[in-house]
């Protein structure tokens, strides 16, 4: 048994008598997405092992979903980190570890939504900290400070009751404010915003969601540089250098007896194996004593956690009681859901690029911004203490590793769920080091920045008007929200509400930029050829018109034919049917 259905050959390893015995291979083997590099129209190849429509058998798609969760564990899990001692969680406190798989629990769920029925690109959903900033000012508002709620004397239901009304007031802010998104999402007005999305207002949003993240990258490296920089070597060493290098494997069929087949592993697992490793490596010198006690890079940190957690615990609505409602966390909170849309569709045109799949259609981005709202709600409802967004970090794992296939971030959703109901499982990623989250975080945030830069190609690079927008609103988009970051008192208008409500959008780096591109690249005159219009839109029409031929990714997955047979789906902004201000009939986009 040759494992060819798997392995996706590269097309120099078919002719290269040293990789690939030619009687053991046969041309059909091989993924689509890598058989024959698709050609772009700026000459580059698409060298996807895998793209958005393919799918791998599910022996092949369980390891390569485990690898996303990993990817986006470490975002994840820190948010109950941050989150916990602030509602007066104790580190020790077993509902630690329930809010953490809770937290995995709703992002799988929303995930496999998302793939499969919302924007139905590869895209992972998970706990966001665009949240965070407004949850700390309604418990620092609304609350007294753990040190004061809490006394010596407390019975353990006493001291649970303090923790639980504090997350129910957060449940309900996100809960209602959630509907604000799903309302923008389902009825178009989402739509309506993207005629003014042009590449110069694309650039600093998709730019700007890596470059803000390297302050979270560097922390987590940064407690470890040495174990930080390990990984970094291994994810380069896999996923650039050995990435074709095959290695045998032997096989039994019966009939033909043993054969070897070539798995191209260093180029599917990357991040898998680099993860696996460093992890390993930690372990190792975590019990030979290598590393001082509470050193970061140290595996038996959280170990208490997995011992206090019970091996299946399932999530359930309402679990700490029903939240409750206030104006003042709701509007608070609409600020984080803002700024989660914006950031959503920028993650939006990453990950479709990286992916494979043409840019994402209005119909697409409503939907997705709509079930990202739906996500929130859910969020709310489960009492996660969080809401949820696209993540960003899994869309750099999908530039690294190559795999671009939307199931197998269905196979990771489903990873999420498990690891959520199994208590152990899930505290287990607890004892991923933050150093070796860290280096991969770095790695993963570059291509991101890389991904947004990649829509220069579209615009003139000799027009000092291009020059001055792309400019500005990269570096205003850096420096404005970090000195709000560390100046969060300095709106005072004299509603607390309000002051919220600037103080999360002005802290938000890929909103600032996006809107300041897009504002100056719509107002400076430019001509459409100068500003990349002519080049832009040619691509949209193309790669719609190449969509509709070779596979409809946005289509929904099910009732397609008796929705194209009603008419006045037409008119539904959400409805692959949707024929509104931005898509018109046969692939042509508006201006």
């Amino acid at each position: 048994m040759v494992m060819t259905d798997v392995v996706s050959r590269p097309a120099q390893g078919l002719n290269n008598p040293s990789f690939l015995p030619e009687s053991e291979v046969s041309v059909n083997d091989i993924s689509p997405a890598a058989r024959e590099p698709e050609e772009k129209e700026d000459g580059s190849e698409n060298d996807l092992v895998y793209s958005v429509d393919d799918v791998p058998p599910w022996y092949i798609s369980i390891p390569l979903g485990f690898q996303q969760f990993l990817t986006m564990v470490g975002s994840t899990i820190s948010i109950p980190y941050i989150l916990t001692p602030l509602i007066c969680i104790d580190s020790s406190d077993p509902a630690r570890g329930k809010l953490l798989c809770t937290i995995l629990f709703v992002s799988g769920m929303v995930t496999f939504l998302q793939s499969t029925i919302g924007i139905r690109l590869p895209i992972i959903q998970g706990g966001t900290f665009s949240f965070l900033v407004p949850t700390i000012a309604i418990l620092n508002t609304k609350f007294e400070s753990c040190d004061d709620a809490l006394q010596s004397n407390m019975t353990a239901e006493e001291v649970e009751e303090v923790w639980q009304v504090r997350i129910r007031e957060i449940q309900g802010a996100i809960a209602v404010s959630s509907i604000v998104q799903i309302v923008i999402g389902f009825s178009g007005l989402v739509g309506l915003l993207l005629k003014w999305i042009t590449p110069l207002t694309i650039v600093p949003t998709v730019t700007l969601v890596g470059l803000a993240l390297f302050d979270i990258a560097a922390e987590k490296a940064s407690l470890n540089w040495g174990i930080a920089i390990i990984t970094i070597v291994l994810l380069i060493l896999f996923s650039q250098y050995m990435k074709e290098i095959p290695l045998p494997i032997p096989t039994y069929k019966v009939g033909s007896g043993c054969t070897i087949s070539w798995f191209y592993i260093f180029k599917l697992f990357p991040v898998l194996l680099a993860i696996l490793l460093s992890w390993g490596l930690c372990a190792i010198l975590t019990a030979a004593e290598l590393l001082p006690e509470g050193n970061p890079a140290r595996t038996d940190l959280n170990i208490d956690l997995i011992n206090k957690s019970p091996w299946f615990r399932f999530p359930y609505p309402c679990q700490w009681g029903l939240p409750t409602v206030s104006a003042a966390a709701v509007l608070g909170m609409v600020a984080g859901v803002i700024a989660s849309m914006i950031e959503s569709i920028g993650d939006y045109y990453a990950c479709a690029r990286i992916a494979g799949a043409p840019p994402p259609p209005v119909h697409a981005i409503n939907r997705g911004i709509g079930f990202e709202g739906i996500g929130c709600l859910l969020a709310g409802l489960w009492g996660s203490g969080n809401g949820t967004t696209s993540y960003s970090e899994n869309i750099g794992a999908i530039g690294v590793t190559k795999v671009g296939s939307r199931r197998v971030v269905q196979f990771a959703a489903v990873t999420m769920m498990v690891s959520g109901i199994v208590g152990k499982f899930g505290a287990a990623m607890v004892t991923i080091p933050d150093p070796v989250v860290g280096g991969i975080f770095l790695v993963m945030f570059s291509m991101i920045t890389a991904v947004g830069l990649s829509s220069l190609q579209y615009v003139s690079l000799s027009s000092s008007r291009n020059i001055f927008v792309i400019g500005f609103s990269i570096f205003f988009g850096l420096a404005l929200p970090k000195w709000f970051q560390a100046n969060s008192d300095a709106i005072q208008t004299g509603s607390e509400t309000f002051d919220q409500v600037l103080t999360v959008l002005l802290q938000t780096s890929m909103l600032m930029g996006g809107i300041l591109g897009c504002f100056l690249d719509n107002t400076i005159p430019g001509t459409p050829e100068e500003r990349g219009l002519l080049k832009w839109n040619r691509h949209l029409i193309s790669s719609s018109e190449k969509d509709e031929i070779k596979s409809d990714c946005y289509d929904l997955p099910i009732g397609m034919e008796t929705i194209r047979k009603m008419a006045w789906t037409e008119y539904l902004p959400f409805c692959p049917n949707f024929t509104g201000c931005c898509r018109r009939r046969k692939g042509s986009f508006a201006p």
